[in-house]
């Protein structure tokens, strides 16, 4: 009966646990590479924007004065999440959706390739 006891000792073993070493990073620079070339998915009653955060939760959507909802979520260019405070003061082209009560809930920052898509017609 041939058996591998020792971790590593056994060639099999010991290939696989290398090809395992070596497929994995690559694995995940390739997801992270496609996924700044990507267009994000929006739902589709999204709209579009420009954003400035005045004073959090307070906020001007396309020049008018507006609110964040609490639990709001702000997703940047590379759809992390963004604190308000980090980008007050900036004019930003965003999507946005607004929540049952009318404020705005869910944000993303735009990528140029974003902005250049026009966003399908609401009903």
């Amino acid at each position: 009966m041939n058996r591998c006891n020792a971790r590593l000792a056994c060639p099999t073993a010991r290939r696989q646990f290398l090809f395992s070493a070596w497929a994995l990073p690559l694995g995940g620079l390739s997801s992270r590479a496609w996924a700044q070339f990507d267009v994000r998915p929006f739902p589709p009653n999204a709209e579009r924007g420009s954003m400035v955060v005045s004073y959090p939760p307070l906020i001007q959507m396309n020049g008018k004065p507006d609110r964040l909802s609490p639990g709001a979520r702000i997703r940047g260019q590379n759809n992390m999440l963004l604190m308000s405070g980090a980008i007050a003061g900036q004019n930003l082209l965003v999507n946005f959706v607004r929540n049952p009560t009318g404020e705005v809930h869910d944000v993303w920052v735009l990528t140029a390739a974003e902005a250049a898509l026009k966003l399908p017609t609401q009903p």
